[in-house]
C-alpha cells in the first residue's frame, strides 16, 4: 500500500491517527519531524541574513567609491567657481555664451552680445564651464 502514496495522500494520512500496533506513515520533511536528527542532537540555528554574508562587502565598497567620487566632483566645482575672472568665456546650463563682465558673491553679468551690448545676469551655479580665458581682453 506504501508503494501507492502519493504526496496528497500522505499528508492525508499524517493527519490521521495511527492505529494500534501499527507505525505512524511520516512525510519526508513534515513540519514538526525531525529531519535528519533521530538521534536528537539540536540543529545549529540558521543564517538570519542567509546568503546576504557574500553581497554586503559588495555593496559597501560601492558607498565608499560613491562618496569619494562625489567629494572629488564637489572640489573640481569649487576649484571652476574660483577660477572664473572678468574677460572669461563661460556657458551656463542653459547653453548661453557670454563674457564675463562682473562678478559678485552669488551671480555673474554676462556680456552676451558684443554690438548690441546685451548683459544678462545669472547665478554662479549657474555655470557650466570657462570655454576660454581672456578672448575679449581689457576692453569692456
Amino acid at each position: 500500500m506504501t508503494d501507492l502514496l502519493t504526496p496528497f495522500s500522505m499528508i492525508a494520512l499524517q493527519d490521521a491517527p495511527p492505529l494500534p500496533g501499527e507505525t505512524p506513515v511520516v512525510a519526508p520533511g513534515a513540519v514538526g519531524q525531525p529531519t535528519g536528527a533521530a538521534d536528537g542532537a539540536a540543529r545549529p540555528a540558521a543564517d538570519p541574513l542567509g546568503g546576504m554574508w557574500i553581497v554586503i562587502p559588495f555593496v559597501l565598497i560601492l558607498v565608499v567609491f560613491t562618496m569619494f567620487g562625489q567629494r572629488r566632483e564637489r572640489k573640481k566645482r569649487a576649484a571652476l567657481m574660483e577660477s572664473i575672472k572678468r574677460h572669461d568665456e563661460v556657458q551656463t546650463i542653459g547653453g548661453i555664451i557670454g563674457s564675463v563682465v562682473e562678478l559678485k558673491d552669488d551671480t555673474v553679468i554676462l556680456k552676451i552680445d558684443e554690438n548690441s551690448n546685451v548683459r544678462m545676469t545669472v547665478a554662479k551655479s549657474a555655470i557650466a564651464q570657462v570655454r576660454t580665458g581672456n578672448t575679449q581682453g581689457a576692453a569692456s
